[in-house]
């Protein structure tokens, strides 16, 4: 059940949109309302979920690293992999970011035989990571187009690059495929590793699913179905100028594809996807490795008023004699010897 919802979830979302052909008068609905109300849910998510952690008490630094930290002058140190200085932590972020090190490292472990281990990394989980992230990043660059005017000039030669194996039009973008083989690699990962699907829940699957049917969606749109693109430029180009007008003859693949982008942009601050915004937040990641040459006070270490030996024995001295408790008779009330 934890497959079969988020399934049926992703069909309702795309059937949801059939309303858009057959009551015409809902089109203002899907095109300009929704829209506006998946972006104001994701920023209001994603501020909400940013402003959570930065309050998360962080009291002591707790980095993983993997290096030599920096003790004696005559003993190297790994600057990148136990971060000392804010340079280091800058390039040990852009390389997490960009390239997702700390997932090529070994993170596997196994039991050769009965006394031996051996450990291995995720060079597939790696690789379908870094294709799916890039060849996204790809995606949205080449879709800013819609939304300028003038073009802007980068997405103009992202989109040259990127459909250099074109035959034919419409231009097929390698990118389009990649991010499919990509999403359906990591899908097909959950649902063959038994213990990877033992801790999978229906939230992985939803935003699996819906990645995947906004992929399909953009490239039946492009490929096989007929879309007027300058009808959704402008379109486009008025929501964001906030003058919203709904173009005639758009078509309902086009709401397909636009209704599952709106699920998704809402959905993202409550996924796990949120792990976008979350790294930067990240103790493990963004702390110096320099608890042997700096001393960390706890922030949140408030004086607490405590009771001492001295004050409990002021206060029932006379119930502890007759009970036969030895006492101290010197003790006076407000002393510091807290026996």
């Amino acid at each position: 059940m934890r497959i079969i919802w988020p399934l049926i979830a992703v069909i309702a979302v795309i059937l949801l949109a059939v309303i858009s052909v057959v009551v015409p008068s809902s089109q203002l609905i899907f095109a300009v309302i929704v829209p506006y109300l998946a972006i104001s849910i994701f920023i209001a998510g994603f501020i909400y979920r940013v402003i959570r952690w930065s309050s998360s008490p962080v009291p002591f630094n707790i980095p993983t690293t993997c290096g030599q930290e920096a003790s004696f002058d005559w003993i190297k140190s790994d600057k990148i992999e136990s971060p000392r200085s804010n340079w280091g932590i800058a390039c040990r972020m852009v390389l997490e970011i960009f390239f997702f090190r700390s997932l090529f490292r070994n993170n596997n472990m196994g039991q050769a035989d009965q006394h031996r281990l051996i450990y291995g990394g995720s060079r597939w989980l790696w690789l379908g990571g870094m294709a799916f992230h890039w060849s996204l990043l790809i995606i949205l660059i080449r879709h800013l187009r819609y939304f300028t005017e003038p073009v802007f000039a980068p997405s103009l030669w992202i989109s040259s690059i990127d459909g250099m194996l074109q035959l034919a039009l419409p231009a097929l973008f390698i990118s389009d495929f990649i991010i499919l083989a990509a999403v359906s690699y990591l899908l097909i990962r959950r649902l063959v590793s038994s213990r990877i699907r033992y801790i999978s829940l229906a939230s992985d699957y939803l935003a699996l699913f819906l990645i995947l049917a906004v992929g399909i969606s953009g490239i039946l749109m492009r490929s096989l179905f007929k879309v007027d693109l300058i009808a959704v430029k402008e379109l486009a180009i008025s929501v964001i100028t906030f003058r919203p007008a709904v173009p005639a003859g758009i078509g309902l693949p086009f709401y397909i594809h636009l209704l599952l982008v709106c699920t998704l942009i809402a959905y993202f601050p409550f996924s796990k996807m949120m792990h976008a915004g979350g790294i930067f937040l990240s103790p493990t990641r963004n702390s110096k490795n320099d608890n042997r040459g700096v001393r960390h006070i706890n922030p949140w270490n408030r004086p607490v008023r405590v009771h001492t030996y001295a004050e409990y024995e002021d206060e029932f001295r006379q119930p502890m004699i007759k009970a036969g408790i030895p006492v101290d008779l010197n003790n006076s009330a407000g002393s510091n010897d807290g026996r």
